[in-house]
């Protein structure tokens, strides 16, 4: 099968927070990690909001004293205003008046934490809004494109960078229905491309899709190959090689050994005199080095011409 290298995964940068960038620190082709910082939004207007906030929750955590300590004046007031009234000292309406100071000194105290509660959490958001000025790597990999330079405005749905994981690449490639069956989740695979002649790299089919297109009557097969070294890049175009049924002790020879006439195929086999005569041969699978099975023909030792 033929197809392109494309990235485990491919994730644009997006800044969570709007601003203008005063840096962006990776170039194209850098390698980065997760979690690594790649640029920065201007931070100083969340940062003078943070601070205001914190300013205020100082306030509010004051406030709350001042209306708990109002609440247990009210309290010991109540509590001498009860005895009074038991005593015969004091009036129902001086009771219900301190019952009055001391419920209104309860709701106070109540809307004092509430405020509180209210400013903390603005006061998390906004460090949040902080922390996200700093556009982080989601993932391991290497810059695949750079969009935006420092001084330029990013919005929440501008991609600053792209990012693509390239420790394993997938071929991606079109599988025809005649040989869907023969495909196997798992399967080995070897993979060659044009970059690096002659050398071979080993993968496995990774995924293979459930239905077909209709259009190419073809279905969608990834082949994940390990690329610890990153010298496979994503776009190049692959040739992969995919073991389908392993045969043990196949009798085997050079796929150019067999000469295939539209009507039957031949090869030609030395005798003992030393000529050559043709003979009609049965083929099976090929394997990944070139070589075709014999299923009937020829044996073992003969010696054919390529």
């Amino acid at each position: 099968v033929v197809g392109n290298l494309i990235g485990a995964a491919t994730v644009d940068i997006v800044p969570r927070v709007a601003g203008r960038l005063e840096a962006v620190t990776v170039r194209l082709g850098d390698r980065v990690t997760t979690g690594q910082p790649l640029a920065q939004v201007d931070d100083r207007e969340i940062r003078e909001q943070v601070n205001q906030s914190k300013a205020n929750l100082e306030v509010n955590r004051a406030t709350v004293v001042a209306r708990e300590n109002d609440l247990k004046v009210a309290e010991s007031v109540l509590t001498r205003a009860r005895a009074s009234y038991e005593g015969g000292l004091l009036s129902k309406q001086g009771l219900e008046d301190a019952e009055a100071r001391y419920n209104s000194a309860v709701s106070q105290v109540t809307v004092a934490k509430a405020q509180l509660q209210s400013t903390q959490a603005r006061l998390g958001e906004l460090e949040i809004n902080l922390a996200n000025t700093t556009v982080r790597s989601p993932l391991d990999g290497v810059v695949g494109r750079r969009n935006l330079d420092p001084g330029a405005f990013a919005g929440t749905n501008t991609a600053v960078l792209s990012v693509v994981s390239i420790g394993t690449v997938r071929l991606v490639a079109n599988l025809i229905e005649k040989d869907f069956r023969r495909i196997t989740q798992g399967a080995d695979a070897v993979v060659d491309v044009d970059a690096f002649p002659g050398e071979q790299f080993r993968g496995h089919v990774a995924r293979v899709a459930p239905v077909f297109d209709p259009a190419t009557r073809t279905a969608t097969m990834e082949i994940e190959v390990p690329n610890p070294g990153y010298r496979l890049k994503p776009g190049m175009y692959a040739t992969a090689k995919i073991l389908t049924q392993p045969v043990a002790d196949a009798v085997q020879v050079p796929r150019e050994a067999v000469i295939d006439t539209g009507t039957r195929q031949i090869a030609f086999v030395a005798d003992a005199t030393g000529h050559f005569t043709s003979r009609n041969v049965h083929t099976g699978l090929i394997g990944d080095d070139d070589t075709i099975q014999i299923i009937d023909g020829l044996v073992p030792g003969e010696t054919v011409v390529t």
